[in-house]
């Protein structure tokens, strides 16, 4: 075991020695540092790079055999730090739930909700292709190491369509038959719709996925990375704050494209060419998609901290750290 901890850290120092731009590769890790928000965007615009869709079937080959290089100390010589940051950047993952295809393949998802003057069918439609969507990537990209019955992801799944298609509907049948609206704002309201309806589709899904955590607390860790215990209280704070991020992750992505597109269509050029209004709705979801998502995303850490003075006294007791870590989840 120790000559295979040892040929490792030689792999390692050979890979960073070959690199002086990378960080030094760590397996498993993110590339930048997370406790800036500086940091957490650049790692974020890593993981959604869209390039890592183009990569042919025997780059993928090469990529996961230099991860297994790295992981039992066999990596040739010349091998940098960039090439095994660029080869963990690469996921065996169906192309649509890779979070590197989330924008492209969510973008026309997006464009769909915020049709105007929607049907009840295509309410429905468009909402439930998103929580769909939504739950797809998720469950790819979820922790395979701490297994989770699939039970809680269906029942997490229902639940968010349900909710998303309860209120988008309820809404937009409220701003039908609201009288004191002209057209042109009952149209505009109606555009701001899918927000509410998606954010509380996601404040759902948060809860019937993790109640459990409630009932049984969250591992919390001192500021060496040891485990001190396990705590219900760290688990309120994990889920309002998981809740709030996921408030506010649609926010720009379903906020902003209306609000543009609303100034946009009093110009010249839209109104002599209605054919352009699709295309160019299209457009703008794409840049409020591409640019919010990984500025939204990188607002929030995904270690809290909190002082072990708030959490229950066996775990402020546990350890002489004034303060402990927890995982928020996504």
């Amino acid at each position: 075991m120790a000559d295979t901890a040892t040929t490792a850290s030689a792999a390692a120092a050979s890979a960073a020695s070959a690199s002086s731009d990378a960080p030094p590769f760590q397996l498993g890790k993110p590339r930048f540092q997370q406790t800036s928000f500086y940091g957490r965007f650049r790692h974020f615009l890593d993981i959604i790079d869209p390039r890592t869709l183009f990569v042919t079937e025997r780059r993928l080959r090469e990529a996961v055999q230099l991860l297994e290089d790295y992981k039992h100390g066999t990596l040739r010589p010349g091998v940098t730090n960039e090439q095994l940051w660029s080869a963990q950047k690469i996921k065996q993952i169906f192309m649509p739930f890779r979070m590197s295809g989330y924008i492209p393949f969510g973008t026309p998802i997006v464009v769909g909700l915020l049709l105007p003057n929607q049907t009840l069918a295509s309410t429905v439609f468009w909402q439930w292709l998103n929580q769909s969507h939504n739950a797809c990537v998720n469950y790819a990209n979820r922790n395979a190491t701490k297994p989770s019955p699939a039970s809680k992801f269906i029942q997490g799944y229902l639940g968010a369509v349900i909710s998303a298609v309860s209120i988008a509907v309820g809404l937009n049948v409220l701003v039908q038959k609201a009288n004191k609206f002209t057209p042109a704002t009952r149209l505009l309201i109606q555009r701001f719709v899918p927000f509410p309806a998606v954010a509380s589709a996601n404040i759902c899904n948060v809860v019937l996925m993790r109640y459990g955590e409630l009932e049984e607390g969250i591992d919390v860790l001192d500021s060496d990375g040891n485990l001190v215990g396990s705590s219900k209280i760290a688990a309120r704070h994990a889920l309002l704050e998981t809740a709030l991020t996921r408030v506010v992750l649609p926010m720009p992505i379903l906020v902003l494209p209306p609000i543009v597109m609303s100034m946009l269509e009093k110009t010249a050029l839209l109104q002599a060419r209605p054919r352009l209004l699709l295309p160019v709705q299209s457009l703008v979801c794409l840049a409020a998609f591409g640019l919010a998502l990984p500025l939204a995303i990188s607002l929030f850490p995904q270690m809290s901290e909190i002082e072990t003075s708030q959490l229950e006294p066996e775990i402020a007791q546990a350890t002489s750290s004034r303060t402990v870590v927890y995982n928020k989840g996504l």
